[in-house]
C-alpha cells in the first residue's frame, strides 16, 4: 500500500511538472463557458422568443468560442486569417445574440472579452480593437438593461486586459525559459571545450617531454647508466607534475606561471639537445597577462621539441611600458620544411594550436604573429597590452590550444 501511494505521488509530480513546464492551454479558457447557462436557462424556461434560433445561435457562440482559444496558445494559428475571421464571426454573434434577447445573454460579452484577450497581443493592437468594442459593448447594455447591468461593461473590459496580459507575459517566461535552457547548454559546451583543450594541450606537452627523456634514457643507457636513470627519474618527476596539472584542470583552478613554464620549456629543450636561451626583461606581470604568455611559451617550445630540427631555441621576454612582447625563435628548417619532422604548412598556414593562441591573445588585445626568423628558422611573436586585460581575454586566458600548432 505504501509503494502504491509513492508510485501516485511520483506520478501526480510528473504530472505538475509537466504542466508547468507545458504551461496554459486552450483548456484552461472552456471552463468560462458556463457563464452562458444564464443563456440557457432563458432558453429552458420558454421566456425567449424564438428559442430554436436561440439555441442554434447559442451552439455557433459555444463551437466558435471553443475553436478560437485553442488556436489561440499556437503562435502560427492565432496570426492565421482564419483565427482572426473567427474572431469576427463571433463578435458578431455575440452583438446579434444580446441584441436580440438582452438579459442573462448580455453575459456572453465577457466570454467574448475572453477570446478577443486571447487572440490579440501587443498594445497598439489592444488600444485599436478593446475600447471601440467596449464602447460597442456598453451602448447595446445600457440599450437592453439600463445601468444595472453596467459591470458587465466593466467585466467585458478586465476579461479583455487581464487575459492578454496574462497570456503575454506567459509568453514572455517561455523565451525567458528558452533563453535560459540555451545558455546553460552553450556554458556546458563552452566548458567541455576548455576542458578537452587543456587536457590535450597539457598530456601533448608532457608526452613530448616523456618521449624526448625516453628516447634520450635509451641512448645513454649503453655507455653512462648514471645519466640514464638520471633521465628515468626525471620522466617520473614530469608524469608526477602531468597528474598534478590534470587534476587541477578537472577541477578547473589551473593557472599558468611564467617563470615556471619557462623552466619547463628548458628542460625540455635541453633533454631534445636543443640549446635554450632564455633573456627576460621588463615589468612584472599580471596574472592573466602570465597565463597567455605561459601557453606561447608551452606551445612554442612543443613545437620546436617536436617538429624543428633546431640546435637552438632563443626565448626572449621584454618590451615597451605599454605593451609587453614574447618572442620563441629556432634555427630550424622553419615553415616551409619538408621530410621528417617538418611541418609543410608554408609560413601562411599554422596550424590550428597557434590559431587557437592568436585568437585568445586578440580578444585580450593582443596579437601572435608567425613565421620565417630573420636568419632562418621559425619566430612565434606574442604582444599583449600591459593595463588591465578586457573579460573576452581573461575568459580564455586558461584555454590551451587545440592542437599543436605545426604538426
Amino acid at each position: 500500500m505504501r509503494d502504491w501511494w509513492r508510485c501516485r505521488r511520483a506520478a501526480l509530480r510528473d504530472l505538475a511538472e509537466r504542466r508547468h513546464k507545458e504551461g496554459p492551454s486552450g483548456l484552461s479558457l472552456l471552463p468560462w463557458l458556463l457563464m452562458g447557462l444564464g443563456a440557457l436557462s432563458h432558453l429552458v424556461s420558454g421566456e425567449a422568443p424564438n428559442p430554436w434560433l436561440g439555441g442554434l445561435g447559442l451552439l455557433a457562440f459555444n463551437t466558435l468560442y471553443i475553436a478560437i482559444v485553442l488556436r489561440a496558445f499556437d503562435e502560427h494559428r492565432r496570426e492565421n486569417a482564419t483565427t482572426w475571421w473567427l474572431l469576427a464571426a463571433l463578435g458578431a454573434l455575440t452583438f446579434a445574440l444580446a441584441i436580440g434577447y438582452g438579459r442573462e445573454w448580455l453575459l456572453l460579452f465577457p466570454l467574448l472579452g475572453l477570446a478577443v484577450g486571447a487572440i490579440v497581443r501587443g498594445a497598439v493592437r489592444l488600444r485599436l480593437i478593446v475600447f471601440p468594442l467596449v464602447l460597442a459593448v456598453g451602448v447595446v447594455t445600457l440599450w437592453r438593461d439600463g445601468w444595472d447591468s453596467f459591470g458587465i461593461v466593466y467585466g467585458t473590459f478586465i476579461s479583455i486586459m487581464v487575459t492578454a496580459a496574462i497570456l503575454t507575459l506567459n509568453s514572455t517566461v517561455e523565451e525567458l525559459r528558452a533563453t535560459q535552457e540555451e545558455l546553460a547548454r552553450t556554458a556546458v559546451e563552452k566548458e567541455r571545450l576548455r576542458f578537452s583543450r587543456d587536457l590535450h594541450d597539457l598530456l601533448g606537452h608532457t608526452l613530448s617531454v616523456i618521449v624526448v627523456k625516453a628516447e634520450a634514457a635509451r641512448r645513454l643507457a649503453p655507455r653512462d647508466l648514471e645519466a640514464a636513470l638520471t633521465q628515468l627519474s626525471d620522466i617520473e618527476s614530469v608524469g608526477r607534475q602531468a597528474l598534478t596539472e590534470i587534476r587541477e584542470a578537472v577541477t578547473g583552478y589551473r593557472e599558468g606561471s611564467l617563470t615556471t613554464e619557462l623552466d619547463r620549456a628548458r628542460d625540455a629543450l635541453s633533454s631534445a639537445g636543443i640549446e635554450p636561451v632564455v633573456l627576460q626583461s621588463g615589468p612584472p606581470l599580471e596574472p592573466q597577462t602570465e597565463a597567455l604568455l605561459s601557453w606561447v611559451v608551452r606551445e612554442s617550445a612543443t613545437n620546436v621539441v617536436r617538429h624543428s630540427g633546431a640546435t637552438r631555441c632563443e626565448i626572449e621576454l621584454g618590451g615597451t611600458p605599454e605593451r609587453v612582447r614574447l618572442t620563441v625563435t629556432d634555427n630550424g628548417r622553419g615553415p616551409g620544411g619538408t621530410g621528417p619532422g617538418s611541418d609543410g604548412t608554408g609560413p601562411g598556414a599554422p596550424g590550428s594550436g597557434l590559431k587557437g593562441l592568436r585568437e585568445r591573445l586578440a580578444a585580450a588585445g593582443g596579437t601572435l604573429e608567425t613565421g620565417p626568423a630573420p636568419r632562418g628558422g621559425f619566430q612565434v611573436t606574442a604582444e599583449l597590452p600591459l593595463e588591465e586585460l578586457p573579460v573576452a581575454g581573461l575568459a580564455g586566458a586558461g584555454l590551451p590550444p587545440e592542437e599543436p600548432a605545426r604538426g
